[in-house]
């Protein structure tokens, strides 16, 4: 019995909780109120309805506004492909023009074929860019950007690359040569050659012989040096003669060509300038003496429009004798094997083709190719050019030691015609009962200087009588 009446507390205590729970709305029974959440239910199963086929209808859109996108690419890359299919054949095009223009050798032609090659390649890394950019940019611009401009960079990076091996390989060139230079210096210095410049006429002690030179810049040397102008160009005369004679030269016609060109006003001045065959050495020494010895007086020799002796006349001096004292051990040979385009290589080849003109080059040589060597920079080593390279390199030295000294030497030549002054000229031609009367220049052979100190190193002359 007790647990009967147990069971019957807990049911009204669970009823009583349940009442509490869920009271029944006032006014209203509970069909009613379940009728109304059935509405609410229906309502919500509509709008999620109405909701779901909006987003059909947006997803059928988007579906037939990308079949539309991607048929529009396709078209672009269609037409991208052809252009670049039409690159590629201008690109064999242009290659084979380039080709053509190597054989035979066409300079024109081989310029213009490598500005068409370099033109379509640069077409077809336009439209690589244009690919790249339309077709896989899409999400990726930083990294495109980065990519396109490394390509961009990367041959300037390349260029900079080859630049840099070529320095270094010049630097390397350079200290060889400083070392060459250096070996060469040193032993022309203490080559034990003595009275290199040695006079052999003056009585006067010279500072410079024995291989010595001197501290600083003297009339003396100047006179020493001239004097070994003149040995090395009559050496240098003789060797043209004999050329002259081994290539059977018509001796007497180019004496008088050579004559009547350095004596235009022989004919006015009544002169009878007849050299015998066996002074024809002093005709050639008279033309060589006037084609080197042209531009003289300038500090470049007129070979650009230097003013350093005006503008730092007592720096430029220095410097001068500075070079002098450099130069005068020094072989010219070895010296343009190093240097061959410095200011005395340039000299050089401006009086050696000068002197030696084409024609008479082809005669004596039966070719141009000292000629076409000497033009293009370089230095032949012959003898004929060697001997040639004695005459230049005394002259230049003359021309140095004229700038070093202060005040500077008189440059003064005879012109033919003119009465002999034994004060200025000397005769090249020794007369036993010493200068007939009446005798006037035929034609200068050497020009003549007056130094600062008072003495005059005279202008050698070939003398005739007057008509």
């Amino acid at each position: 019995m007790a647990t009967r009446v147990s069971n019957f507390s807990d049911l009204i205590q669970r009823v009583t909780a349940s009442c509490l729970l869920y009271p029944l709305s006032r006014g209203r029974d509970a069909r009613e109120d379940l009728e109304d959440r059935t509405e609410y239910e229906d309502a919500e199963v509509q709008q999620f309805g109405e909701e779901y086929g909006d987003e059909e209808e947006e997803y059928k859109v988007w579906e037939e506004k990308k079949k539309l996108v991607s048929v529009e690419k396709v078209r672009e890359m269609e037409v991208l492909m052809g252009e670049v299919f039409e690159v590629v054949s201008a690109v064999k095009r242009a290659y084979v023009g380039l080709q053509e223009a190597h054989c035979p050798w066409d300079s024109e032609k081989m310029s213009a074929a490598d500005i068409a090659v370099v033109t379509e390649l640069r077409r077809l890394v336009s439209l690589k860019d244009k690919f790249r950019r339309r077709f896989i940019g899409a999400g990726k611009g930083e990294s495109l950007g980065l990519v396109s401009l490394r390509d961009a960079v990367a041959p300037y990076e390349a260029a900079i690359d080859e630049l840099k091996k070529e320095v270094k390989a010049k630097e390397v060139e350079v200290e060889n040569l400083k070392e060459k230079l250096h070996n060469v210096t040193t032993t022309s210095t203490y080559s034990g050659k003595k009275g290199r410049f040695h006079s052999f006429h003056s009585k006067r002690k010279v500072s410079c012989c024995q291989g010595q030179v001197a501290e600083t810049p003297a009339p003396e040397l100047f006179e020493e040096t001239m004097n070994q102008v003149k040995e090395t160009c009559k050496s240098f005369t003789a060797l043209l003669l004999s050329f002259m004679r081994s290539a059977h030269w018509d001796i007497a016609a180019a004496v008088r060509s050579i004559e009547a060109a350095t004596n235009p006003n022989a004919i006015e001045d009544r002169t009878s300038a007849i050299v015998g065959a066996h002074h024809a050495k002093y005709v050639l020494e008279s033309y060589v003496c006037r084609k080197i010895f042209h531009g003289f007086d300038n500090e470049t020799f007129y070979m650009d429009g230097s003013l350093s002796s005006l503008l730092n006349p007592e720096q430029f001096r220095r410097d001068c004798f500075s070079q002098f004292r450099d130069m005068k051990a020094m072989d010219p040979a070895e010296l343009l094997g190093i240097l061959p385009t410095c200011q005395f290589g340039k000299f050089c080849s401006k009086k050696y083709l000068s002197i030696v003109h084409s024609k008479m080059e082809e005669s004596l040589f039966g070719d141009l190719e000292q000629r076409r060597l000497i033009m293009a920079g370089n230095h032949p080593r012959t003898e004929f050019y060697g001997e040639f390279l004695s005459l230049a390199k005394a002259v230049w030295l003359l021309h140095l030691l004229a700038f070093a000294l202060k005040p500077a030497p008189c440059h003064f030549q005879a012109t033919g015609g003119t009465e002999f002054h034994p004060q200025y000229m000397e005769s090249v031609i020794k007369f036993s009962g010493g200068v007939p009367v009446g005798s006037v220049v035929g034609f200068p052979v050497s020009p003549g200087f007056e130094l600062g100190n008072g003495s005059v190193i005279k202008a050698r002359v070939y003398l005739v009588q007057r008509a």
